[in-house]
């Protein structure tokens, strides 16, 4: 019988324009499961205002119908025509991705400071919802203009302001469409947490959520700040007062970062109870952490390590690791980033160089100083933080006596780390011998070991297990692991295991590519429990360098770049910073080899510094996962890859 063949020709390929890359993947630039991100974008928006100096308050209602509206009295979004594009300007933000106020960080740019660089915020809202209205109060002027489903329904519409009017400000009501979310309802516990937190970080701003359907009305006005908010939120009394600072760059500064950049902080110490850990950036919440959460760790690490020298407190053969002091923190964090580059588009997480040494600059001199006005208070951290290192030190001892022995010989080629404790133990599989050299000089003794492979590792797809051995590559890995090759259904002796965190660490190019996707085939094929139990990752090296020249009495640097668009960013910012169009030099590093100890510590070792994806499976189960890689590693399958080619083809980024 034949089979009716799929044609594949030049009307195969189709392009999606304006918001309809949003309407099919809507999971890549928001969260799904309610609508609580789309509107966060409009409201971050009316915060930006208020950063930017120009509004003193934020009004949430929640309507009766399920719509919510955003008010506030910033400047309003500009009505006019766009220059270049010749489209109301307001029509622009709602309905393209990648525009905004947000791009321009030149001099005299309507946003210095704001919420992200991805310029996709309230578009998603608009591409997201069944209706959303826009009303803008600016010069004199009221201007309405309405979209359905990302399109303009009721074009830009102008009127006198009356007396009744706002004199400036944006309103914007927008109702979220149920078939894009799991669930229609928005969280009020996390949208009043949001809101509350935004009052935190603004004193003297106004905030206010209104529930239409039974007339709450909530409001927050602080004026206390981050440390009022603290003190309210903490379980347990803290151990010592409240640190507290804030320092923001002045132009005259010479460390590199820009005028204005820094952050406020207040961190409290407790014996026990649960932690309040919040931290943001340019007011948005970023849930998971990031670069700027691991420079309070550090700045607060070694603060508080330079207290315990200088007061030879600390007992014989005990070492301190930052997560002694950090473990027992509650904070709340509050950052300022020029540009600020953040993991993914709903911004959880930022991933910013620069952060880590902006926050760690000003928190570590600052801790410093309060420790030595108040030696008693740093006596008393300085035991809880002692204790906290002697308590995890007996966890790792005990849990070495359980390995027992009989340990197999450690491959020659690896050089391992100091440390036993599992909880912070990694080990680099590094590409190439150059760059194993380079990682060994660079990495921290202590917690990381290296293991550089020679070549490609074989393809395992289809190796039997009892055949793994006889490839060197493959025996040395599983002997540094101490964990044996297993099956999706076994139940492995992970007792043996010798490192937390197994991290492949190849060139940014294809060739790195090939062998990051040769180790990944191997370890979900014959090692799957390591991947289920989250100690596989993925190490991202940056592709790119910009030594940037001096800028008034800011010093020549290096800047690194993950990809295109974070050098487009260290581009802008060293404009904004004054320097000279075309007076940097860009590098692309052709592999980690090029880099020497230094650059790859800074870069892709650093805890605190380095991109670093856990692997996990497909949300669709450990079967799609395992049919998805026997398409692309199968010898047999050569026919399935064309057509996943075919299909998938035009979406692919080809690095030449």
């Amino acid at each position: 019988m034949a089979t009716k063949q799929s044609s594949y020709g030049e009307a195969s390929i189709r392009v999606l324009k304006g918001l309809e890359p949003v309407k099919q993947r809507p999971g890549m630039y928001t969260r799904t499961d309610n609508p609580l991100h789309i509107i966060q974008e409009v409201i971050d928006n009316a915060a930006d205002e208020a950063l930017a100096g120009h509004g003193r308050r934020i009004d949430v209602t929640l309507h009766a119908d399920g719509s919510v509206s955003v008010e506030d009295d910033g400047r309003g979004i500009p009505v006019g025509l766009h220059p270049e594009e010749k489209v109301p300007v307001v029509e622009i933000v709602y309905t393209r991705l990648h525009a905004g106020g947000k791009f321009d960080k030149g001099a005299g740019g309507a946003y210095s400071f704001s919420g992200g660089l991805h310029g996709v915020g309230v578009s998603v809202t608009n591409a997201l919802a069944k209706r959303l209205e826009v009303t803008v109060y600016r010069e004199g002027q009221v201007a309405t203009i309405a979209f359905a489903g990302g399109d303009v329904v009721e074009p830009l519409k102008l009127r006198k302001a009356a007396g009744t009017d706002r004199k400036q400000g944006t309103t914007v009501r927008a109702w979220p469409d149920a078939k894009y979310f799991e669930s229609a309802e928005l969280p009020k516990h996390e949208l009043t947490h949001l809101l509350r937190s935004k009052a935190v970080l603004m004193p003297g701003v106004t905030v206010t959520l209104l529930l239409e359907k039974s007339g709450e009305k909530l409001q927050w006005l602080y004026k206390g700040g981050l440390r009022d908010y603290l003190m309210q939120s903490l379980p347990a009394d803290p151990v010592i007062p409240l640190f507290e600072g804030e320092h923001y760059a002045e132009a005259a500064e010479t460390e590199n970062f820009a005028e204005g950049e820094g952050a406020a902080w207040c961190v409290a110490f407790t014996e026990e109870g649960n932690l309040l850990r919040e931290s943001y950036v340019n007011l948005i919440p970023t849930v998971a952490g990031g670069t700027h959460e691991s420079g309070l760790k550090d700045g607060l690490f070694g603060a508080i390590k330079g207290f315990i020298e200088m007061h030879s407190l600390l007992p014989k053969g005990v070492k301190l690791m930052p997560e002694d002091v950090f473990s027992r923190a509650s904070f709340v964090l509050s950052a300022k980033v020029l540009d600020p580059q953040f993991q993914g588009q709903i911004k959880e997480r930022l991933n910013s160089r620069d952060a880590l040494r902006l926050v760690a600059t000003y928190v570590k001199p600052a801790l410093e100083l309060w420790l030595n006005q108040h030696v008693e208070h740093g006596r008393k951290l300085a035991d809880l933080v002692i204790k906290q290192a002697q308590t995890r030190q007996r966890a790792s001892q005990k849990v070495e006596k359980r390995k027992g022995s009989g340990v197999a010989v450690l491959p020659g080629k690896l050089t391992d780390c100091e440390s036993r404790d599992l909880l912070f133990n990694e080990l680099f599989l590094v590409e190439g011998d150059s760059a194993g050299g380079s990682a060994k000089m660079g990495r921290d003794k202590e917690t990381q070991a290296i293991l550089p492979l020679r070549g490609k590792v074989l393809n395992a797809w289809e190796v039997e297990r009892d055949r793994l051995f006889a490839n060197n590559e493959i025996h040395d890995i599983s002997v540094a692991i101490g964990v044996d090759p297993h099956g999706p259904d076994d139940s492995p002796d992970l007792s043996g295991l010798r490192y937390g965190k197994i991290c492949i660490l190849s060139d940014a190019d294809v060739d790195g590519s090939h062998i990051q996707v040769l180790l990944l085939t191997l370890f979900f094929r014959h090692f799957p429990k390591l991947i289920e139990a989250g100690h596989i990752h993925v190490a991202r090296p940056p592709l790119f360098r910009v030594d940037a020249p001096a800028r008034g009495k800011k010093p020549a640097a290096k800047l690194y770049a993950l990809d295109e668009g974070e050098l487009q960013a260290a581009l802008d910012k060293l404009r904004k910073e004054g320097a000279r169009e075309g007076s940097w030099s860009i590098s692309r590093f052709k592999g980690l080899g090029e880099m020497n100890a230094e650059q790859l510590w800074d870069t892709t070792l650093n805890p605190a510094t380095r991109r670093l994806l856990q692997v996990s499976f497909a949300s669709n189960g450990f079967a799609a996962t395992a049919e998805a890689i026997g398409k692309l590693m199968g010898k047999g399958e050569a026919q399935a890859r064309r057509e996943l080619m075919e299909l998938r083809g035009d979406e692919v980024e080809v690095d030449v």
